[in-house]
């Protein structure tokens, strides 16, 4: 007799069935879900793992969390990162900044001179001259 890692009801298994008969999946969801779907049958964990091309501690981790969360526990959870600091709407001030004329003085905006101005005009606390440079090759403009 082999040992059922998980047992899914006739509702769960219809729910992941229809999940996977669905033909637009992300690959990460499809192989969570037929991993499920292979641990219902009785297939061991190491068949599972061949099966979808993970280890073994990957396709017990998938099951804790379908345990645990349902169908959600399939999703990606969001993953920790540092905020966005510059929204789009600042990245669009900062484009059209670049392409008003150039302050007295100077004949072009120079980088420096582009983050220098955003900061003074308040369209953000603090940005770098790198960090323009990226925004406005990012657009395809040019502060030249």
């Amino acid at each position: 007799m082999k040992k059922q890692h998980i047992t899914l009801s006739k509702t769960q298994q219809q729910e992941l069935e229809r999940l996977l008969a669905k033909g637009k999946l992300p690959a990460r969801l499809f192989k969570r879900a037929t991993a499920i779907l292979a641990l219902n049958r009785g297939d061991t964990l190491e068949a599972v793992a061949t099966l979808v091309h993970v280890t073994n501690d990957t396709v017990r981790e998938w099951r804790k969390r379908y345990q645990a969360e349902g169908l959600a526990g399939l999703q990606d959870h969001p993953r920790s990162g540092r905020p966005i600091e510059i929204d789009g709407l600042q990245r669009a001030q900062i484009t059209a900044l670049a392409c008003t004329q150039a302050p007295s003085g100077h004949s072009d905006w120079s980088l420096r001179l582009l983050a220098a101005k955003v900061v003074e005009v308040g369209y953000c606390e603090h940005i770098s001259h790198t960090q323009v440079g990226t925004i406005l090759k990012k657009t395809l403009s040019s502060p030249t």
